[in-house]
């Protein structure tokens, strides 16, 4: 700040000293048309410039302090120091250590962080079914745990000790499968064969849900396509079954036949009155999830009219989920 006040001196004194010689300048250009006598009571052009001078010189120094009076409590801050008075307080917990570390499973996709609170920095993720090392407990309800050889949190509602059931299970025929092959199988299982229906879901697919749908499941069932005539047949299965299902924890939906095209070897007449039987006849436990509807008014592609592009069937997967979420 000193180094500003004599740079704002220094000016003001050129600008002053400029004036002066202006003067200078004018005086002696009337000398120039008329004799001035210097003997008589007016000042020569020295005095006028001597006491001139010394008026601008107070008045400068008047001005100096000023600025310096007024600037002198100016604090200089670092970048990293007005960044770091910015920041919010992060949560505060505290940490009851485990006697020895604990084994326990996400029920979920979840983040990792470095502190128990969702305003600590992310250090990575882990998936459904994760074994994870759990070494204590927070106040606030997260789990400390181990994490690429450090500590870390993870919220707890996402932290379980046994090994949950699989999030999403899908049970059905070929389109099942071809969704499979358009949306993956991270958190999700599939029990499904290419060109199967009613018998195939009797005696191969009930028996192994358990292996894979638990508690907090969500399984979706879609058969038909391949054998529309057994529509009361599935009707009696599933709602023979409706009791242990949901007693283990797991939601049912069943998934509507969805539209074919004009090559295909059933109309779309045939799929609505099948449709319209499951939805009226099932179990209302059993929920419904009317993708017929769905691409009849969003389209579809399909090649052979049976079967879907994976761009459909991908559509249809967010359909099922935004259904699923919203309950």
């Amino acid at each position: 700040m000193k180094k500003n006040s004599n740079n704002i001196s220094n000016l003001i004194l050129l600008s002053s000293f400029a004036g002066v010689l202006s003067i200078v300048a004018a005086i002696c250009a009337v000398s120039d048309r008329e004799t001035i006598n210097l003997s008589s009571t007016a000042l020569c052009s020295i005095e006028i410039v001597d006491s001139m001078a010394s008026s601008i010189e107070a008045a400068t120094t008047e001005a100096v302090a000023g600025i310096s009076e007024e600037e002198g409590d100016t604090v200089s801050v670092s970048s990293k120091e007005a960044t770091a008075s910015l920041e919010m307080p992060k949560t505060v917990y505290t940490v009851t250590e485990y006697e020895s570390p604990v084994t326990m499973y996400t029920s979920d996709t979840v983040n990792v962080r470095s502190g128990a609170g969702t305003d600590y920095d992310k250090l990575g993720k882990l998936r459904w079914g994760s074994e994870t090392l759990v070494t204590g407990v927070t106040d606030n309800g997260w789990y400390e745990v181990s994490y690429d050889d450090t500590t870390a949190f993870i919220m707890g509602d996402y932290i379980v000790p046994e090994l949950p059931g699989t999030p999403i299970v899908f049970v059905g025929d070929s389109r099942t499968v071809q969704m499979q092959m358009a949306v993956g199988s991270t958190d999700k299982a599939y029990i499904a064969k290419v060109g199967e229906g009613y018998n195939w879901f009797l005696n191969t697919a009930l028996s192994e849900i358990p292996h894979y749908a638990g508690n907090g499941t969500t399984m979706i069932i879609n058969f038909g396509v391949n054998d529309l005539a057994n529509a009361s047949k599935y009707i009696r299965l599933v709602n023979s079954n409706i009791d242990a299902w949901t007693e283990a924890g797991i939601t049912v939906y069943y998934a509507a036949v969805t539209p074919v095209g004009g090559n295909a070897s059933v109309s779309n007449s045939q799929i609505e009155s099948f449709n319209a039987r499951m939805q009226s006849e099932l179990d209302p436990r059993v929920r419904w999830l009317d993708g017929y509807t769905y691409l009849t008014q969003t389209g579809f592609s399909s090649a052979d009219g049976l079967h879907y592009n994976s761009d459909t069937y991908r559509s249809l997967y967010s359909y099922y989920m935004s259904v699923i979420t919203q309950v």
